[in-house]
């Protein structure tokens, strides 16, 4: 204040008229004041003292500004407390609230305006409150990579090294002086090699900036070989750009590291590629193979084969609306109820409808569309014309991560096995059961299956519920991709009927290659002709195929091919 009382002395001095005098002066104590008071908040901002202990850092978090919350989590990280991790993710997570009567924190969970409370000293229960009565403790940007941060350095003390090598991956993402100096001191005490290269690449990623272009060089060979997106990024603009780097050689070391990356992300592309063509043709498989017994077995031109899929999708609609806190358990036991659903429909439509149209084809196309209608407007009086979704389990959910540039969505890896293991099923019941001799004798020569004893009229009715059965099991399949609706049969029949008929009617290995190579070639065709282009390119390709191999790509023989 002292400098301001002189200032304001000369002033009165120096000023002549009176009024021009007080007008100054007042201007002049103004400003004294508002400096005064703004150095005094900027003194007591640096002066800030933080509790040492826990519980007054926790005391203190609900006030405080967001400098001084940066300054609590290093704090934090410093002192690592019991349960600190947990208090710092859910703080990120925003699922950390003060209590507006006093100040306490808690740990919460909502659910239906109702807050349950977890102490974070002890990470008990301490029972429920209402969202008005807690005011959330808020993050910026800069607090919440600050929150990143410091959750990873206590992971970096984690005894599973998987947890220290993901600690390591998330520090790399915002590389920073305090970062790869708590890396370097991490490296000289960890013991796990796959922790230390990872580290290693760490260290390597933030000497890339560095000033020493001899520094810069050995850090682009210690990335050589690493095929990771965030080294990737980091050598492109060394690589690409002739003004990142002065040096020569480290610029052409950086293009030979980044080709490098370029090369194996070109193969696990083509190989991301495949799997999604394999995927596409198991579903393709899965809504087939039923079509495949009712249309190539008995010469039935099933169109509500879609609206039995239809059935299954609903069915496991309705086990996750009877079981919904354990959508596991819904999904498994939604097989084999969609395979009776769907079969007993099937059963029922062949002894109401399709029994009477043995030897037209024409004719059971014509009423099976018919019946196809009727299902679809039962399932809309039923269920509402508004799609539903079906809830993956958390073991069919999120992505199989192989390596860093390849990885597989878990859903459509468990939808291929199944597939198969579907396929191998009804191969078994075709060839080791008594209903499986059956059928086969009744589709090869049903007039000396009859002569013989064999039942032909039940035999038809399972083999058409066993194709719809099937049909149903498919549906359970794709309502883990997609939502289910009462047009979700319309999307697939017509590429069932392709791929049956691509395959060769009434060959079950034809129906297993001929949907798993649509389905590659559909994949591999899309990234240059789009996906509506494709479908039709394999339309085009079909109807040549046909015209030069009527009978498909594996034609029955013997007696089994005379009624074709």
């Amino acid at each position: 204040m002292k400098p301001c009382v002189g200032r304001i002395a000369n002033a009165g001095r120096m000023a002549g008229s009176p009024v021009l005098k007080i007008m100054l002066l007042l201007l002049l104590s103004l400003s004294c004041f508002f400096n005064a008071h703004a150095d005094a908040g900027a003194a007591s901002d640096s002066d800030t003292v933080l509790p040492t202990d826990y519980p007054g850092l926790l005391a203190a978090l609900p006030q405080a500004d967001f400098s001084t919350r940066q300054q609590i989590v290093a704090r934090l990280v410093e002192l690592k407390p019991p349960h600190g991790r947990e208090l710092l993710a859910a703080w990120l997570d925003n699922k950390l609230q003060s209590r507006q009567s006093d100040g306490k924190l808690f740990l919460v969970e909502t659910q239906d305006d109702v807050l349950s409370l977890t102490d974070p000293l002890t990470l008990q229960a301490a029972g429920t409150g209402k969202s008005e009565d807690f005011e959330q403790v808020r993050n910026n940007n800069a607090l919440r990579k600050t929150l990143k941060v410091a959750i990873a350095e206590y992971d970096l003390a984690d005894p599973a090294p998987r947890v220290r090598i993901a600690a390591v991956k998330q520090m790399r993402r915002d590389l920073d002086e305090d970062t790869v100096a708590a890396l370097r001191q991490h490296l000289i005490v960890e013991k796990d090699r796959g922790v230390q290269h990872q580290v290693e690449v760490a260290l390597a990623l933030g000497d890339l900036s560095d000033a020493d272009a001899a520094k810069r060089l050995a850090a682009v060979k210690a990335l050589e070989g690493e095929t990771a997106p965030d080294v990737y990024n980091a050598l492109l603009p060394l690589a690409r750009d002739t003004s990142a780097d002065p040096d020569t050689a480290v610029r052409t070391a950086a293009l030979a590291a980044v080709q490098h990356i370029e090369t194996w992300r070109g193969f696990y592309e083509a190989l991301e590629t495949l799997f999604f063509g394999l995927s596409l043709g198991s579903v393709l498989v899965l809504a087939s193979i039923g079509l495949a017994i009712t249309f190539g077995v008995m010469g039935v031109i099933n169109m509500a084969h879609g609206e039995l899929m239809m059935l299954g999708a609903y069915t496991a609609y309705v086990m996750q609306l009877l079981l919904p806190h354990n959508t596991g358990a819904a999904v498994l036991l939604a097989i084999p109820a969609a395979f009776a659903v769907s079969g007993l429909a099937g059963i029922a439509i062949e002894r109401s409808v399709v029994r009477f149209l043995y030897g037209r084809p024409l004719e059971t196309l014509l009423a099976t569309f018919g019946v196809s209608l009727v299902l679809q407007q039962l399932v809309r009086s039923v269920f509402s014309p508004l799609n539903r979704s079906v809830a993956s389990p958390s073991w069919m959910s999120g992505l199989w991560q192989i390596n860093d540039l390849f990885s597989l969505t878990c859903n459509r890896v468990y939808i291929l096995g199944f597939s198969l293991l579907v396929f191998a099923l009804l191969r078994l019941v075709l060839n080791r059961t008594s209903l499986g001799l059956k059928v086969r004798a009744v589709a090869q020569n049903r007039g000396m299956a009859k002569a013989m004893g064999v039942r032909t009229e039940r035999i038809d009715a399972l083999t058409f519920g066993l194709g719809s059965g099937i049909a149903g099991v498919a549906g359970v399949a794709l309502s883990q991709l997609t939502n289910v609706g009462p047009n979700l049969g319309q999307s697939y029949i017509i590429d069932t009927f392709m791929v049956v008929v691509f395959g060769g009617v009434g060959s079950l290995w034809g129906t297993l290659i001929s949907g798993m190579g649509l389905g590659v070639v559909n994949k591999l065709l899309e990234p240059y002709a789009g996906a509506v282009m494709a479908k039709i390119l394999v339309l085009l390709f079909l109807i040549l195929f046909i015209q030069r191999k009527p009978r498909g790509l594996f034609p029955q023989k013997g007696r089994a091919a005379e009624g074709m």
